[in-house]
């Protein structure tokens, strides 16, 4: 239960991220069958889904490393879902963001932004 709290404060932090760079987001957590994806935003030219990373920190592995072939696989399934039902014009990118809570601590997380990541 506690891992899903952080989940979900970890994703609305890359929100608020994406938000203050003019990105539109269009769907936090949808899901199907084949999976889910963490946030679906619009950015210029690109539809963007969005992979979030949620660690206290990195020193066993950095987040993105979490974001295996199999999670990849998952994610490409996923979107096809969404684009076969979301009428767009726009290209598709896949994007992953490491939230990283110092030490545990709920406030200033550091966030890095993958863009393009697979």
């Amino acid at each position: 239960m506690r891992e899903k709290l952080i989940g979900r404060w970890g994703e609305a932090e890359a929100a608020a991220f994406l938000r203050r760079r003019r990105y539109e987001i269009l769907s936090m957590g949808f899901r199907c069958r084949f999976g889910e994806i963490d946030l679906i935003a619009r950015s210029g030219r690109y539809i963007v889904f969005v992979e979030v990373k949620t660690r206290k920190n990195d020193r066993f592995a950095a987040a993105r490393e979490y974001v295996d072939a199999e999670k990849r696989r998952k994610l490409r399934n996923t979107a096809a879902i969404w684009l076969a039902n979301n009428e767009t014009e726009l290209q598709p990118r896949f994007d992953v963001i490491e939230v990283y809570a110092k030490n545990g601590a709920f406030r200033n997380p550091i966030i890095n932004h993958l863009e393009d990541a697979f």
